[in-house]
């Protein structure tokens, strides 16, 4: 897969993507990317990309002609068709849902936003989506391109090393994951919970269900919202509640 961002820092985006599993990715050419500079596009000799707000205001807006011009070089990077994508505090919030859609694409062009954001004009006649990450207004959408691109690439076939791991993510399956322990068995802050050690799959299975589905309960309640939970997870969730209730 690829990923061409569009980006007046392109150096510190490369440098943060250069570590972890999108480092590993890259390193093992399941995962290329791309950077472009709109400063690269201006028109003058300060390299000047932003201009004041129409209609009076604070702030800026990144320039129609430095974009078009940026955009136009990064898809020449590559011949296989991209989705142009924004990331902009007014589109969707990025879910994992969107983000195993997003995997399946040859091809994404990321655009970082800056200042008050981009010209209306690019936005509506170049950008085939926008999307966030959160409810929330950040000074630039460099820190969103991370995001997205971490959350996408380590969804790409044979990236992490175990494909489970993926699988049984957070909100992979609409729910929280379970908890998770390791070593020591046995600690003052408590004991690694019986059933995992003892080989029982099916068991395993089970537990990890329920617990799955108690914390989404009790962090997440309005993710179940939108579930239509079978018999036997309502059983299980059921019975995770009643657990959590004192004795009379």
């Amino acid at each position: 897969m690829r990923f061409d961002v569009i980006t007046l820092f392109p150096e510190a985006l490369s440098a943060a993507l250069n570590f972890g599993v999108v480092g590993r990715a890259r390193e093992r050419d399941f995962l290329a990317l791309g950077f472009v500079n709109p400063r690269d596009f201006a028109f003058d000799a300060y390299k000047r990309v932003d201009e004041r707000v129409y209609g009076g205001g604070p702030g800026m807006v990144l320039m129609l002609e430095p974009l078009k011009r940026a955009l136009a070089a990064a898809k020449a990077l590559a011949e296989a068709p991209a989705k142009v994508i924004y990331l902009s505090p007014q589109g969707p919030t990025l879910t994992q849902k969107t983000a195993r859609s997003l995997s399946t694409a040859e091809r994404l062009i990321l655009i970082c936003g800056r200042y008050e954001g981009l010209d209306e004009r690019f936005v509506a006649h170049y950008v085939d989506e926008e999307l966030s990450i959160g409810d929330y207004v950040l000074s630039g959408g460099e820190p969103a391109a991370i995001v997205l691109i971490d959350a996408v690439t380590r969804l790409l076939p044979g990236v992490l090393n175990k494909s489970e791991s993926a699988e049984q993510d957070s909100f992979e399956n609409g729910l929280l994951d379970c908890p998770h322990f390791t070593r020591p068995e046995m600690a003052e802050e408590g004991n690694v919970p019986a059933v995992l050690k003892s080989g029982d799959h099916a068991a395993i299975a089970r537990w990890r269900l329920q617990q799955s589905l108690g914390q989404t309960h009790l962090k997440r309640p309005d993710l179940l919202k939108n579930m239509n939970l079978n018999k036997v997870e309502k059983g299980l969730l059921d019975d995770f509640i009643a657990a959590l209730e004192p004795p009379p």
